[in-house]
């Protein structure tokens, strides 16, 4: 009779991400605010996935068309600090 090994590997288990959007009613998704837009855009520029951020569908769309928007008025920058 085989010995079967049990799956001996500690499962990750990670909290769930919340939306902040969703969370807090105060916040306000405008392309006019560029601190408010600076955390969801890395240092090169590209706009951070809601799978990393935590936000939800609705609002991720909306984040990238306000961030979108602040590129072209130039707000924020297309591409980040060249060295």
């Amino acid at each position: 009779m085989a010995f079967q090994k049990k799956n001996t590997k500690k499962r990750f288990f990670q909290r769930r991400k919340v939306c902040r959007f969703c969370a807090d009613s105060t916040l306000e998704i405008n392309y006019k605010d560029a601190k408010a837009l600076r955390p969801f855009i890395t240092e090169r520029g590209k706009i951070i996935p809601r799978r990393i951020t935590g936000t939800c569908a609705k609002h991720q769309r909306k984040l990238s068309i306000a961030i979108k928007q602040a590129r072209t008025i130039a707000f924020l920058p297309y591409v980040g600090k060249l060295s």
